[in-house]
């Protein structure tokens, strides 16, 4: 794959790209493919494409394709909210994967659960750089810029007071989890993992496939439970937008040019 400074940005749902889309400075008409609209310009200081997948895995890695193929991006990042498996991981919180992995993907005997048939590999690893990067970035909206950039009344009528980051593994799957059991009997299996959302592990594996570097950042909207759908549902319209534009005007700008 050729290098490229150019950096691809993916959210799923137009609330965690809104403010995103606000800061960013066009340098092209916007661009139609695949029925997804492509937006070139500069955020934050770096020379980017921005576009909404969509939600699932097939969306994501449709448009992570394109990303990488039709706009010449050397790098995807991927921004938005994911549901909690950890009971030390609460809403507000914000996950940096260093590992990602499909937790419904078993083609089981013929290879192990998890794995990604004729590759050997079950988990993906994020690049480190980037994800030290991001990791640095949430630490410091989480400590001095999150309550003044999404209103500390706001973060208070969800229960966010003093959120905190963590990095490790991301799982996706084409299933939001809404029920207790769904998410034991996925911690039985995937002890470590921290989230679950519809599309980075995806991604991660399109971005393996082409060499290029991949890195994931979560805010947690929900704990995937019974009430998740309402607590996401209140988590993205109210503060999912400042917590994809905090980190990413933070960590952009600190990253050195390829």
């Amino acid at each position: 794959m050729h290098e490229s400074s150019r950096i691809g940005i993916l959210c799923a749902m137009r609330e965690e790209q809104q403010m995103l889309l606000q800061a960013l400075i066009p340098t092209h008409p916007v661009q139609l493919h695949g029925q997804r609209s492509y937006h070139r310009g500069r955020l934050y200081g770096r020379e980017v494409v921005m576009v909404l997948s969509g939600i699932g895995k097939v969306a994501a890695a449709c448009t992570a394709t394109s990303l990488l193929t039709e706009f010449a991006c050397g790098t995807l990042l991927f921004t938005g909210t994911a549901g909690s498996l950890d009971q030390d991981v609460k809403v507000g919180d914000i996950v940096v994967a260093d590992d990602l992995l499909q937790h419904d993907l078993d083609a089981s005997p013929l290879f192990p659960r998890f794995e990604v048939p004729l590759t050997g590999k079950s988990r993906f690893k994020a690049d480190p750089q980037w994800a030290a990067r991001l990791l640095d970035a949430a630490r410091t909206v989480v400590d001095a810029t999150l309550h003044s950039a999404a209103g500390h009344a706001r973060l208070q009528a969800l229960g966010i007071v003093a959120p905190r980051v963590h990095q490790g593994l991301v799982v996706s799957g084409d299933r939001f989890f809404n029920h207790g059991d769904q998410v034991r009997q996925l911690r039985e299996v995937l002890p470590d993992a921290l989230a679950v959302d519809m599309e980075s592990a995806a991604v991660a594996q399109v971005c393996a496939d082409y060499r290029v570097p991949f890195a994931a950042v979560r805010s947690v909207s929900d704990c995937a439970d019974a009430t998740s759908h309402i607590d996401f549902d209140r988590f993205n319209i109210q503060v999912a937008r400042h917590y994809s534009a905090e980190v990413l005007r933070l960590a952009l700008p600190s990253l050195n040019r390829a």
